[in-house]
């Protein structure tokens, strides 16, 4: 009686009792587009919650990239296509000219870029927007707001902010133009006649900004450069070698692709040297990747720059964007680089996708001097180590915290937004009316406690006390990149930074680029 039960319950639900022996014995099919096909037809026909096929196709598609063994393969919609090229070439596109944030649900103005609509209709950092046009944007996304102000050159756009201080709320018309994002936002001249790059990006506009600060930094009578990476992910790849042209000679190798069954690419400088043997020191670390890693790799390979830091993050991988129809484009892997001594920039390290170490350890940054690494040699004979990154000739890791310091960091960690949106608001409260050498005063630390209390972040008095020397700079910070911008900030926070400071020593005792290069210390003695 069971049997017959379950037979008649099988035949009720139409299963294929005798197929399905069959099936079993044909594990893998012989035409994938026929089964491909097949499954298509019965969630169109079957499915209780079937789709459009465009959605079906589109998912399809999604699908087939994901499986590709290539981290950073992608398929593109033609939206997502503007994103992707706003967010990685931060250039070109149409817009107010302001950088925003999303603190908590609250749109918030972080930066105003110069000579943008945005700067000349008055808008200042702090300012919370309200409404775009007539739509509130109170808990849209980031990306939902964004979109809401990008557009055409030439269009309007109306925005209402709320300003700190003022009751009343601030409506303002923009024509959208073209934004164009500096990869260098600043230049300056240091102590000693150092001129100081730091390179953010590599925009479409990269190569022409560096050339423009070094000439400008020339002019004003620099005797050596630092060219600083740190935190630069990369971007257009053209610009890293465009940029590598400043600094050598004509025929110099720059960098080589090698792609699956072709002959390698080998990228050479074109232009005579802005610089000529001038002495450059390149900062790097652990967030120097791709375009960043040309630059530096090829400058240490031909003893061009002496390369300070921690060890780069090791992206050598090459991506090329296909358009297909429909404004549509993928991204695929399709190539690595090497510098010119035959280094592969692509490292083989215990990471997912693109991200960094959840922690950073100092070991992890001089880890590079204790294990085995294949050796490679400069033009001039130098040892250089490969095993992916730019392995600095001089390693040197960050300021690390004190231990109240770093007691208070852990304390605030869980809650990081609820610390900055804080801190923030509190460098929107003091920033009218500072200098530039101001100090921060014990009311500012009053204020930035009592907002903790009120977000309710779990760091206790006596862990706020005992690490003031990291709230001190953290407010520092903050006021004057808000009061003075920052290349103001930046001036404040070198005698903080060790990289740097680093880099200036050895340019002070070094009168040409033979001998920065001969303090250099020898390769397994490098981590300082």
């Amino acid at each position: 009686m069971r049997r017959k039960h379950l037979m008649a319950a099988l035949a009720v639900l139409g299963l294929p009792v005798v197929a399905g022996a069959f099936l079993q014995q044909s594990k893998s099919p012989n035409d994938g587009a026929r089964l491909f096909g097949q499954v298509l037809q019965r969630i169109e026909e079957n499915a209780v919650d079937s789709l459009e096929r465009a959605v079906i196709f589109e998912r399809a598609a999604r699908g087939l990239v994901k499986q590709l063994n290539d981290p950073y393969a992608d398929l593109y919609s033609p939206e997502e296509l503007a994103s992707f090229q706003r967010n990685t070439l931060r250039n070109n596109y149409g817009g107010v000219g302001m950088q925003i944030e999303s603190q908590e649900g609250a749109i918030i103005v972080a930066r105003v870029f110069p000579n943008t609509p945005g700067e000349k209709g008055g808008v200042i950092a702090g300012d919370r927007i309200l409404y775009v046009d007539s739509a509130a944007v109170t808990g849209l996304r980031l990306e939902q707001v964004s979109q809401k102000l990008l557009g055409t050159p030439g269009t309007e756009v109306n925005v209402t902010f709320q300003r700190p201080g003022v009751p009343e709320p601030i409506r303002s018309a923009f024509k959208r133009a073209v934004i164009r994002v500096p990869a260098v936002p600043y230049a300056l001249l240091l102590d000693g006649g150092v001129g100081y790059i730091p390179l953010q990006s590599f925009n479409e506009s990269a190569a022409q900004d560096v050339e423009r600060s070094l000439m400008s930094l020339k002019a004003q009578g620099a005797k050596a450069y630092v060219l600083d990476v740190r935190g630069n992910g990369g971007g257009s790849l053209e610009q890293a070698l465009e940029i590598g042209n400043l600094f050598f000679k004509p025929g110099a190798e720059l960098a080589a692709v090698r792609h699956r069954g072709r002959t390698p690419e080998i990228y050479r400088a074109t232009r005579p040297s802005v610089v000529d043997s001038t002495p450059v020191v390149v900062l790097v670390d652990g967030y120097s990747a791709s375009a960043s890693e040309i630059v530096a790799g090829s400058l240490q390979d031909h003893d061009r720059a002496l390369v300070v830091g921690t060890t780069s993050f090791g992206k050598g991988l090459v991506q090329t964007l296909f358009p297909l129809d429909g404004g549509w484009a993928i991204k695929i892997t399709t190539g690595k680089w090497y510098t010119p001594s035959g280094r592969s920039i692509q490292a083989d390290h215990d990471r997912l996708g693109d991200e960094r170490f959840v922690e950073y350890d100092e070991e992890q940054a001089a880890d590079s001097t204790k294990r085995k690494r294949p050796v490679f040699k400069s033009d001039a004979g130098r040892t250089i180590l490969g095993g992916g990154g730019v392995t600095p000739d001089v390693i040197i890791t960050p300021d690390t915290l004190s231990t109240p310091e770093r007691d208070l960091a852990r304390a605030y960690g869980p809650q990081q937004s609820q610390w900055y949106v804080a801190l923030y608001n509190t460098a929107i409260q003091y920033k009218s009316g500072v200098k530039p050498n101001f100090a921060v005063e014990p009311a500012w630390r009053e204020s930035f406690w009592s907002k903790l209390q009120n977000a309710k972040v779990n760091v206790t008095r006596a862990q706020f006390d005992a690490g003031s020397s990291l709230v001190d700079r953290s407010l520092e910070t903050w006021v004057s990149r808000l009061a003075f911008g920052d290349s103001t900030a930046f001036r404040r926070s070198v005698r903080h930074d060790r990289q740097l400071n680093t880099a200036l020593d050895y340019l002070r005792r070094a009168p040409s680029q033979r001998h920065l290069l001969a303090l250099a210390p020898a390769e397994g003695n490098r981590g300082n």
